[in-house]
């Protein structure tokens, strides 16, 4: 069967052209699973073929074909706007994915008679003409307050006729009396004059700001030489808010005219895309999506598709593309720029910019609504940062606290998927080490951990983090590596001057891993030496209170460990004990023993 299958395969597509078009793949279902564009099509098909040249997601897909149809086309830029169409009508199983963001509102100006112009999220191509999406919404807001203030259209939804006008059917509103709208529904402004503003406010939500602006000084001087003032100043107003309006939309110089700007990020699974059309230095539409990836395509597949996708869904006249690598050339009469420097450079940041704020804004996203997915991203991110060959599921981390060499203890504390299993957490009260020696208790305490989980035979961790730097690592490796001979691997988290998290460090000899101080997982860490040292402060204090606490009872004659213990239990402090009264202290220890402890706690106290 998979011989007669082969053959049949091979015939088609040794009798492919050579021309530009689409290839659909065909399962045993005759369903499509794949839809792809080529330049040349007997060449493009002919590589799925190629055993040594194929991916495990590619043979996956090879093995499943049993037909193959195509369709042919003039040019490369037709066979890319052919693919989307069929990738959309079929929804193939190993093709790419395209997912958008959440629906950015656009502004629309209606086909009416007398036409609106207001902002929507539903998109009707019949219902009138739609400029964006804007992802920015301020960018809308502050367009939508441009036009409403250099033209008084009307704001109802009044269906207003020809005829209605002429029969004098309409009143005015209160939106013609507040000065809000010319007064259209009743004669006051003509339609010729009305369609001049909304031609005019068009070319201000294209970005052609310049040409009006142009348009209204030359009738602003002419009004002025005619010594119509008021009509001048009238012009002058709209003449400073569109100048105004110039001045905080353009992000980079006006002569960066009709641009079309598109920047990547490609991860593991998905890549994000983002687009800019700039228009005399003003950013007119932007927006982002999500490419989800089937067969490891590369970022430069995915971004022609993403272009292909953009300039089909937004058409676009730009002659240019800024890009952030080479690309195919795929479309007609256009060319692909690559900047280094300048303003087309800048608009070629932004747009990363844009794509890194989606990316991380779909991460948090995610992380919200499945927080074991996290843990597993950042463990991922860690095993791939410090070149691990397994995932640290399991992270335990150590820190010792004494006072000046008395009270000394340690804690470990257990992070599994990045959380705290604090039924895992373990104190440590050290018994070998005279004095502030935090080396040696380091030792003692994961020596002693290590050997007791050895010979229970309990999972060993998959990492260990030590509170402190290169000699802390050193130390801790000894007892693990030469005393115990075990393979578990170690880093060490160090401190600034001013006791904050400053560096990771990985390796022996340890080395600085780089990481931004802003990430998830620098946060984690940060959290990871924060619990151990909290933890581990709290057990010293409150071993440090029990001792002053016992010392001081232990003084007073006739007051037993016995009784020592029971006044512990009941008062917890010796503040408490020294406020109780006799009667109190007597329900605990007797009258006799209560005495001499009331009298003896009032002596020191006077002694103090």
């Amino acid at each position: 069967m998979k011989t007669e299958v082969s053959e049949y395969l091979r015939g088609i597509v040794n009798s492919l052209p050579d021309s530009p078009g689409c290839y659909q793949y065909l399962d045993d279902t005759g369903t499509i699973i794949y839809v792809g564009k080529a330049k040349r099509l007997k060449r493009r098909v002919s590589s799925y073929f190629q055993k040594e040249q194929q991916s495990l997601k590619t043979r996956r897909l090879v093995e499943n074909i049993r037909d193959i149809k195509y369709i042919v086309v003039n040019t490369e830029e037709d066979a890319l706007l052919l693919e989307n169409n069929l990738i959309k009508q079929w929804n193939p199983k190993y093709n790419i994915l395209l997912k958008d963001g959440k629906t950015y509102p656009s502004i629309v100006v209606t086909n009416e008679y007398f036409p609106r112009i207001f902002q929507t999220r539903k998109i009707n191509r019949k219902y009138g003409t739609y400029f964006g999406p804007y992802s920015h919404i301020p960018t809308l807001h502050l367009l939508l307050e441009l036009i409403q203030n250099l033209y008084p259209l009307r704001r109802c939804k009044m269906p207003i006729t020809a005829d209605g006008v002429a029969d004098n059917r309409y009143r005015e509103c209160l939106d013609y009396h507040i000065k809000n709208c010319g007064g259209m529904c009743i004669g006051k402004v003509s339609h010729d004059e009305y369609m001049q503003w909304i031609n005019e406010a068009k070319e201000i939500l294209k970005g052609n700001t310049r040409d009006i602006e142009q348009q209204l000084r030359q009738e602003m001087t002419r009004l002025a030489e005619d010594l119509r003032f008021e009509e001048a100043e009238q012009l002058k107003r709209k003449y400073l808010l569109l100048e105004n309006y110039r001045s905080k939309s353009e992000v980079v110089s006006s002569v960066v005219t009709n641009v079309d700007v598109f920047n990547i990020e490609s991860g593991e699974k998905e890549a994000y895309v983002n687009y800019l059309h700039v228009v005399n230095g003003c950013i007119t539409q932007a927006f982002t999506f999500e490419i989800k990836k089937r067969l490891e395509e590369t970022p430069e597949e995915l971004l022609v598709l993403g272009i292909g996708e953009m300039r089909k869904r937004y058409p676009s006249g730009s002659k240019e593309v800024i890009v952030p690598f080479p690309v195919e050339q795929f479309l007609n009469d256009v060319e692909f720029t690559i900047p280094q420097r300048g303003d087309k450079k800048k608009l070629l940041e932004l747009s990363r910019l844009n794509v890194l704020q989606y990316k991380k804004d779909r991460i948090l996203q995610a992380d919200k609504l499945n927080p074991e997915q996290k843990g597993v991203r950042l463990m991922k991110e860690l095993q791939t940062l410090l070149g691990m060959e397994k995932m640290p599921i399991t992270i335990e981390c150590f820190d010792n606290s004494n006072s000046q060499g008395t009270d000394a203890v340690a804690g470990c504390v257990v992070f599994r998927m990045g959380k705290p299993s604090k039924k895992d957490y373990r104190k440590y009260n050290i018994k070998t080490v005279d004095g502030p020696d935090d080396y040696a208790s380091m030792q003692e305490v994961v020596r002693r951990r290590y050997t007791r989980m050895v010979d229970e035979q309990t999972p060993l961790p998959d990492l260990i983090i030590t509170d402190g730097g290169r000699g802390q690592m050193e130390v801790v490796r000894k007892v693990v590596e030469d005393e115990l001979h075990l393979n578990i691997p170690i880093a060490g988290l160090a401190k600034d001057d001013k006791h904050r998290t400053h560096e990771l460090l990985y390796g022996f000899p340890p080395q600085v891993v780089g990481m931004k101080t802003d990430s998830s997982l620098f946060h984690l860490l940060t959290h990871i030496q924060d619990e151990v040292h909290r933890f581990a402060i709290t057990f010293h204090r409150q071993k440090r209170s029990k001792h002053q606490v016992a010392s001081e009872l232990d003084e007073i004659k006739g007051i037993g460990p016995r009784t020592r213990d029971l006044l512990i239990k009941h008062f917890r402090s010796v503040k408490r004990i020294r406020e109780a009264e006799i009667a109190e202290l007597t329900e605990v220890v007797g009258a006799n023993k209560a005495k001499i402890l009331h009298e003896a706690l009032a002596k020191n106290a006077e002694n103090t």
